[in-house]
């Protein structure tokens, strides 16, 4: 998720304030897992839905030349978050931005054995070397260094972020998903709203979103509203709305746990077709039938231990705008996920939140 600002420069603006967990963006993973696991006996009546779910050819796309897959490594699935202002993305922003964008990068891992995950956040103006990747015309281009991540999916699309979280960390993913920002304000209509603990009045003029503190029952125009606002909350930088994002998904979360979906097929079924719609995934995972048993094979995960990482990062020497990887940390954390074990204290720390 991410607001209206197309040239926000991500982490000196926080002023120290990036904070390692950026858990608003995980929504997708966990939603899913919830939905798919909660209802997917119910699946075999929605067979239309199958059609709703994009898929990208992660083999055809990338071939040969990845990490390999090592016997003990887990599962690792890349989450993304596009904002295009296509079809009814349109409506939901008031600037005029054009293409599609992803601001949003988890890199989630979930060990072997399947009872807790870890999910890496990378920042959207973390500088990066990108590999050769084609554009989205077809067209190969060469790779590049000090590109700007978030800049990858717009340019070339998801396969070449793939590529591209693949060369930098050595992991081999398993798997992608993607939601996009219509999709986010459906899902959480279909459930019928979150209600959220709004710590202090937010009066957004750039978004027209204005909430009183105290409890508040948000609809899906309000949810993504509040979730990508940061000119209503702290310093008006890119990495005050972080906060809003965590609260939001514990509170989204709770409100999926406590809905007897098992007992109202009608409501499963609106709210598979609103994930389905928005819904882009890896080949492999492109069915209700795949998605189900995924979400089956997780069922042992629970969300609430999850641990959000963001990647280490330090300001860039150049560009205090930007941040580079910070080593050894990151080569320590991307080491950790590709052997499957537990990731020392040091790979936590970065630089640029102070800690």
């Amino acid at each position: 998720m991410t607001d209206h600002d197309t040239t926000v420069p991500g982490a000196r603006r926080g002023g120290g304030k990036v904070r390692k967990r950026r858990t608003g963006r995980i929504v997708l993973l966990t939603l899913l897992v919830l939905l798919l696991a909660a209802g997917g006996g119910l699946y075999w009546m929605y067979s239309s839905l199958n059609s709703n779910i994009t898929a990208v050819d992660l083999d055809k796309e990338l071939g040969t030349d990845r990490p390999e897959k090592l016997p003990t490594s887990g599962q690792n699935l890349l989450v993304l978050g596009s904002d295009s202002r296509a079809g009814d993305n349109a409506a939901l922003d008031k600037a005029a931005v054009s293409g599609a964008r992803s601001d949003t990068a988890l890199v989630v891992h979930i060990p072997e054995g399947r009872s807790k995950a870890v999910a890496v956040s990378i920042p959207r103006d973390t500088l990066i070397t990108r590999p050769e990747c084609k554009r989205r015309d077809g067209s190969e281009a060469a790779g590049a260094n000090r590109v700007m991540f978030n800049s990858v999916y717009a340019q070339y699309g998801p396969a070449c972020v793939v590529k591209t979280v693949e060369k930098m960390s050595g992991v081999r993913l398993d798997h992608y998903m993607e939601i996009d920002f219509a999709g986010f304000k459906g899902l959480v209509d279909a459930i019928g709203g979150v209600t959220v603990d709004i710590d202090k009045p937010i009066n957004d003029k750039h978004s027209g979103l204005e909430l009183a503190a105290g409890p508040q029952r948000l609809d899906g125009t309000q949810s993504l509203a509040f979730a990508r606002t940061r000119y209503g909350v702290g310093d008006g930088s890119d990495l005050g709305r972080i906060g809003n994002q965590q609260k939001f998904l514990t509170a989204l979360l709770t409100e999926v746990k406590k809905q007897d979906l098992l007992g109202s097929p009608a409501k499963t079924f609106k709210i598979a077709n609103s994930a389905t719609e928005a819904l882009t995934t890896d080949a492999e995972l492109a069915s209700l039938t795949s998605l189900s048993d995924y979400a089956r094979s997780l069922n042992g995960v629970d969300p609430a231990n999850m641990e959000t990482i963001m990647l280490p990062v330090a300001y860039d020497k150049v560009d205090p705008n930007r941040v580079v990887a910070h080593e050894p940390n990151a080569s320590q954390l991307w080491k950790a996920l590709r052997e499957d074990t537990d990731i020392p204290a040091s790979a936590k720390k970065s630089p640029a939140t102070g800690g």
